[in-house]
């Protein structure tokens, strides 16, 4: 065992939250994040950006709750397996506070296959791997299930034993050596990534540079160490202000080289040995070929937003015409790529554009429940038609598919046919816009809103006195989705964000729109502990029941919904259509959000958190408690690191 070759500066950063502490090291060709989880099911997992890979530990369920210590820290290590080939990795020291912990099971492969094991203590058998004693030593090792180098996970009881069953010492404390290593091949990091503008916030800056790389920005991590085209974009588009070209430039790119051959976006990609798994379960060998899923439909339409944000921006123009006529890892030049999804855009959107009416939106795909963001199973409320598709993501891809053509930067990439397509593009993104968001609208007497709202009060068990503040008007928002009959699912939340950063509604839509998000919740979206990015209260109790505090896209607070908020605050506050009066809302409404976002500083670069209630306050939880939640949250998100483009009130634009 050698430590491994130098290279660029070393990146080492921890995160602790609630029962988990994550720690971060990034140096030559080594990237790995150690995650050590304490309480009742402790585990260690270390989890790798190369081919989206990972070892994990699990132990047996303890009647007290354990506690790690990280005596040592991470730090790079190298071997060779024994066919002489590179392995990568870390290595580190331990103490937990038990005299015995039972093994329950070792998993060694793609980050997927641990994430199935976490939530599911299950894994495919062609993994399992037996370990082997070597002294105080117990180590699992295999090869890749293609042949290829795999990986090694090996734990030295340094003041104990061990045998194939458990860890065990004398001591009070455990104290345990742990080496974790794969055979993935590295990624490439970006030497820069922000510009002097970002903001001075280190825990976000380490994050995003843990996170990106040439070849791809990763989504987040533990659990996403990969490629997402949906989080790539919306980070990319709302740290704009701040990315090194290059950066921006690796993230479209990243994009554009696996599009569909019909222009659709990657939603995400199948690398490595969960790669190798599917396409032998598929009966196309053990071959580790990429496989990318389309299942998604927002990320369609949000390429082109960027696309024309970056490559008619002051900075992107200068570089538009060698970045479009470059090739990555596709044959074709980037400029035929992104006309492939521009033109897709157009064909999708054109029978709306033509007949606007609920049939003509763009639904989720047949068969799915998921089709956004909001991508759990009940994400959507069971609904078909998406909010944040339809009323904001479209129209502004229409929009930008004519900025594009308009602006001559694809005229070498477009036949006739193609440019009086997008030239159209224009007149249908104003239908578009005009007709979409309307078919959201919810609107619901004063009376029994009041009434709904302090059922839940009291059903959820937080203070029902918010109910007094929608006044005697009708409640009126826009649904979180419309179902199969173009009935608008009545819960309020967060999206409208989308709608405010890409586009620009009418002043009394406008005005609407922050009353219903910024009330108190359950009133509304806003507490202590964040914006909500839902709030069922006006919903029928089966719905209700799906959207709790416990849901991975219930009653939660995700990071990067708020900073999409505060980023359409930004661009409404740069109209010069909008009356004093209305100004003066927004700036109160930028105003509260930061100060929730304030509030949660400590959770900034985190997926999603929950939240308790007590003494008239709610409190921010961490999501991912063993038992109530659903899931568990990444310690370093992508989309929670684009606070670094932002610019809290009084400090000045970006």
């Amino acid at each position: 065992m050698q430590p491994a070759a130098p290279g660029p500066p070393a990146l080492a950063f921890r995160i602790d939250e609630g029962q988990n502490i994550n720690s971060f090291v990034r140096e030559g060709q080594v990237a790995a994040h150690l995650l050590l989880r304490s309480g009742g099911d402790p585990r260690i997992l270390v989890a790798f950006p190369a081919g989206n890979s990972a070892v994990g530990l699990w132990f047996a369920h303890a009647d007290a709750a354990l506690t790690w210590t990280l005596v040592s820290p991470p730090r790079p290590v190298a071997m060779r397996d024994t066919q002489r080939r590179d392995l990568r990795g870390i290595e580190f020291e331990v103490e937990v506070s038990a005299q015995e912990l039972r093994f329950r099971g070792a998993v060694l492969s793609s980050i997927r296959v641990l994430r199935d094991y976490e939530l599911l203590a299950k894994a495919p058998p062609e993994v399992h791997v037996e370990p082997r004693i070597n002294g105080p030593t117990i180590t699992w090792a295999r090869d890749r299930l293609d042949g290829k180098a795999g990986y090694w996970l090996s734990v030295e009881a340094m003041n104990g034993a061990v045998d194939t069953a458990r860890i065990r010492t004398d001591a009070s404390a455990m104290r345990l050596r742990v080496r974790a290593l794969t055979g993935e091949m590295p990624l490439t990091p970006l030497p820069s990534q922000l510009t002097g503008r970002a903001s001075d916030d280190q825990r976000a800056r380490d994050a995003l540079a843990f996170l990106s790389y040439q070849e791809k920005f990763l989504a987040g991590s533990w659990r996403f160490d990969t490629y997402f085209g949906r989080d790539t974009l919306i980070s990319a588009l709302l740290l704009a202000p701040v990315l090194e070209p290059p950066a921006m430039e690796s993230a479209i790119s990243s994009v554009l080289d696996r599009l569909a051959p019909n222009g659709e976006v990657a939603h995400e990609e199948d690398i490595g040995e969960f790669a190798v798994l599917r396409n032998a379960k598929e009966g196309r060998g053990k071959s580790d070929t990429p496989i990318f899923d389309y299942g998604m439909v927002d990320d369609d339409f949000l390429l082109a937003p960027l696309a024309a944000r970056w490559l008619l921006d002051e900075r992107g123009r200068t570089r538009a015409k060698a970045f479009l006529s470059s090739r990555g890892v596709s044959t074709r030049r980037r400029g035929e790529l992104l006309v492939r999804n521009l033109t897709w855009v157009v064909e999708r959107t054109r029978a709306f554009a033509l007949d606007p009416r609920f049939g003509n939106l763009v639904g989720i795909k047949p068969g799915r429940m998921t089709g956004n963001w909001r991508d759990s199973e009940h994400g959507l409320g069971r609904g078909r038609y998406a909010f944040d598709i339809n009323a904001a993501l479209v129209p502004s891809a229409l929009a930008a598919a004519a900025r594009l053509q308009a602006s001559g930067v694809l005229d070498d990439y477009l036949d006739e046919t193609q440019h009086r397509a997008l030239r159209d593009a224009k007149d249908a993104a104003a239908t578009w816009e005009q007709r979409a968001p309307g078919l959201f609208v919810t609107t619901i007497p004063a009376d029994r809103a009041r009434a709904a709202i302090t059922a839940y009060s009291r059903e959820i068990g937080v203070g029902a006195a918010v109910a007094a503040t929608i006044g005697d008007a009708p409640l009126s928002f826009h649904a979180l989705s419309l179902d199969e009959s173009g009935r608008p699912v009545p819960i309020l939340n967060s999206d409208e964000g989308f709608r405010l950063l890409l586009t620009e509604p009418p002043p009394e839509e406008l005005a609407q729109t922050l009353t219903s998000l910024l009330r108190p919740f359950p009133a509304g979206l806003l507490t202590e502990a964040g914006l909500l990015v839902a709030n069922p209260a006006l919903a029928e109790p089966a719905l209700r029941r799906e959207f709790t505090r416990f849901a991975y896209h219930g009653t939660v607070v995700w990071s990067w919904q708020q900073a999409l908020l505060a980023a359409g605050l930004d661009r409404q506050l740069r109209r010069a259509d909008l009356g004093a009066g209305l100004r003066s809302q927004l700036e109160r409404a930028r105003s509260d959000l930061w100060a929730a976002i304030a509030s949660t500083r400590s959770l900034r670069t985190s997926e999603l958190w929950s939240w308790s209630f007590a003494a008239g306050r709610y409190r921010a939880e961490p999501f991912g408690r063993p038992g109530a939640d659903a899931d568990e949250s990444n310690a370093a998100q992508l989309w929670s690191t684009v606070y670094l483009g932002l610019a809290p009130p009084g400090v000045g634009p970006r």
